[in-house]
Order: C-alpha cells, then sequence, then structure tokens
C-alpha cells in the first residue's frame, strides 16, 4: 500500500490561469494582484499548452529573449512595439503531473526541470490544480512522533502483521532508522520500501538483520553496499 500522498490531495484547486491571448501587462497585474509568480497557459477547454513565470516576463521585458511574434523581416522598432501576448510569452511544453503522482514523483519531475510549480491535470489533461514547492515542502513538516505511528501501527503491524516490537523504529527530523531481526531478507527490503513511501520521510537508515538470504544474488550484493555506506556514515 503507497504510504504517499497524492498530488490531488495536496494540490490547490482553485488555479489562476490565463488563455493564450491575454497581454503582457494584463498577465503581470494578474501575478502582481494575487502574489503568486507564475499561471498556466490553457485552451478553451483546459488543456494546458504552457506556462508563464515571473522570469519569463522579466526576461522578455528585459529585450534579451529573442522575439518570436514578429516575422524574419521585421525591423527593430516593430519588434519592440509589436504586442506580447501569453502564447508568446508562455515556455512549453508545459510540464505538468497526473493527479495521481505522489510527493516524492512530483518532487523529482521539480528537480529534474527545474520548475517552481507544476500545473496538476486529470486523464484527458484538462486542468485542476496546481502544486508548488512549498506545498510539498508541507508534507516533510510531520511530526516524527506521527511519522512514527504510521510506520509501526498501519505498515509493520497492519500491513506486514508483524508483532509489536519485532522491530525498532527510531525517527529524528524525519530520517527514520530501522533495528531488529526479522526471518528473511525479502521481508527487510519489504519493510524498508514501506517505509521510504510514508510521508515526511527523508531517509531509511537499514541497520536490520536477517537469517535467510532468500533474495536473488543481484539485490543480496546490492545490500551489501547499502550496508556498507551505512557503516561508513555511522557515527
Amino acid at each position: 500500500m503507497m504510504r504517499h500522498s497524492k498530488i490531488g490531495n495536496l494540490m490547490v484547486q482553485d488555479v489562476i490561469s490565463v488563455t493564450g491571448e491575454m497581454p503582457f501587462k494584463a498577465i503581470a497585474g494578474l501575478l502582481a494582484e494575487h502574489r503568486i509568480s507564475g499561471v498556466p497557459v490553457v485552451d478553451s477547454e483546459r488543456r494546458v499548452l504552457g506556462v508563464i513565470s515571473e522570469s519569463d516576463l522579466v526576461f522578455r521585458q528585459s529585450g534579451d529573449a529573442p522575439n518570436r511574434e514578429a516575422g524574419p523581416g521585421a525591423t527593430p522598432d516593430d519588434r519592440s512595439t509589436a504586442t506580447l501576448d501569453a502564447t508568446r510569452l508562455m515556455t512549453r511544453p508545459a510540464i505538468t503531473v497526473d493527479t495521481d503522482e505522489t510527493v516524492a514523483g512530483a518532487a523529482r519531475v521539480m528537480a529534474e526541470h527545474r520548475v517552481e510549480r507544476l500545473p496538476v491535470v486529470d486523464g484527458q489533461g484538462h486542468l485542476v490544480g496546481i502544486v508548488t514547492r512549498r506545498d510539498l515542502l508541507q508534507v516533510f513538516l510531520r511530526p516524527d512522533a506521527e511519522i512514527r505511528r504510521e510506520i509501526v501501527d498501519d505498515l509493520f503491524e497492519r500491513t506486514l502483521w508483524l508483532p509489536p516490537g519485532k522491530l525498532i523504529v527510531k525517527v529524528a527530523d524525519g530520517v527514520v532508522t530501522l533495528e531488529g531481526q526479522l526471518e528473511r531478507l525479502s521481508e527487510i527490503l519489504v519493510a524498508v520500501k514501506l517505509a521510504q513511501q510514508v510521508d515526511g520521510v527523508i531517509e531509511v537508515v537499514d541497520r536490520v538483520t536477517y537469517l535467510f538470504d532468500d533474495s536473488p544474488v543481484g539485490r543480496a550484493e546490492d545490500r551489501v553496499g547499502h550496508r556498507r555506506a551505512i557503516r561508513e556514515r555511522s557515527p
């Protein structure tokens, strides 16, 4: 069972968006009025076409960006007076996420594409919400006691049916440390994976021992390397 919150539960549903025809000044005014740093650009059916950020506007205002709205034969004066609308200002294609994406998945997308916000779309690509870096960071503010309670009660005891106290779970600043012993290596791998999927968990340190190695050789070798890394960074 996936423990990460879905983006659909975390996103802001009341999204400020613009159409492709909205001019530069109106977009700048909209950002200032709502105190936001960017907006998605949508078509008549709310499908996301692109995204406009404050940096897009500043970049165009500086005159350093290539002017795509002017024809190849336009003079500098023609280009400087050409009307800039959302279609010409936006960054495209838009980087979006589905409502079923997890917090961790959305964070990876943001990091990979170096964006600060992600429009959220439904199965037909229609805009249904937006999520920002700040929204994602809220997940990691969960109290350690709450994280530990979910791991112990919901995951280990109710999902894996482990006897109470079979694994020792410690949580400090979002870092989960697992100690104890299980019968099989595969059980440990499942326990670690489930703990990693809990909202607010930054890292899982695996110090659980096992009696029987029932994993494929490759996975066992990976685990040896993982244990070596843990020993090297442990005080």
